[in-house]
């Protein structure tokens, strides 16, 4: 840490993302990017998927490959792996959950399985619409007394920060 609050990579900060306690420099999780992330990040989990468990008998994971199929239907498990950043097992595990439950239609255009095209079904996209409408709500409150140019800057910020970890 340095007098004018500037990192050692030389990026301006409004507030360096460490202090001294001590003699000793630790983290400041007030100012730390990942930290604060990380907690919003669990929150969210924590809260969304009890809700989700609770009402619809599925998880956070099961919302977000839902979510996916329909923005894109008929993609395979990798897209939805390299689109929502969910390692292939997890992928692979829901796909399965929401079939037995009827919530989704396949077709295998090549013997290869791993090519297998998904799609909600009728019930899965009843399904979608039922989660949907709880996720928008749960996000307005997440984002409630939070001002739209605020918003709006906080989402620009949240993209770039991907592209910087995740260029995909």
């Amino acid at each position: 840490m340095t007098d004018d609050m500037t990192t050692t990579t030389g990026d301006a900060r409004l507030n360096a993302p460490t202090r001294l306690r001590d003699g000793t420099e630790i983290l400041d999780i007030d100012h730390y990017a990942p930290f604060l992330l990380n907690v919003v990040s669990s929150a969210w989990g924590r809260k969304t998927s009890a809700i989700y468990r609770r009402d619809f008998g599925l998880g956070l994971t099961d919302w977000r490959v839902i979510s996916m199929l329909n923005i894109e239907p008929g993609i395979t498990a990798s897209r939805i792996c390299d689109v929502v950043r969910l390692d292939k097992g997890a992928v692979s595990r829901s796909l399965k959950t929401l079939d037995d439950l009827g919530h989704l239609d396949s077709e295998q255009p090549s013997g290869d399985p791993r090519k297998r095209l998904w799609r909600l079904s009728e019930q899965g996209q009843l399904v979608h619409g039922r989660i949907m409408a709880v996720a928008l709500g749960c996000e307005a409150e997440l984002v409630s007394g939070i001002t739209r140019d605020d918003l709006a800057t906080t989402l620009r910020v949240l993209r770039t920060m991907l592209v910087n970890i995740d260029p995909k």
